[in-house]
């Protein structure tokens, strides 16, 4: 995942976790807006979500912004 994502998402991960506690969770759709604007880095985040992780639809903001940090 390219490095601009992996920063919007930290930074979107961090927000939650600061207006809703940590046990917030978030969802691959959290990163981008209600419409479809960006559907290839839409696809990056799915694909890393889904296929790659096999992740819930929903999962804690905090493991999320630990594997992104960690790089996995």
């Amino acid at each position: 995942m390219r490095q601009a994502l992996r920063t919007e998402i930290i930074k979107m991960c961090n927000k939650k976790i600061e207006s809703k506690g940590d046990a917030v969770g978030v969802s691959f759709y959290a990163f981008f807006a209600n419409k479809n604007d960006r559907p290839e880095l839409l696809m990056e985040v799915a694909t890393w979500w889904i296929k790659k992780h096999q992740l819930d639809h929903f999962e804690k903001a905090h493991k999320i912004k630990d594997m992104i940090e960690r790089n996995i």
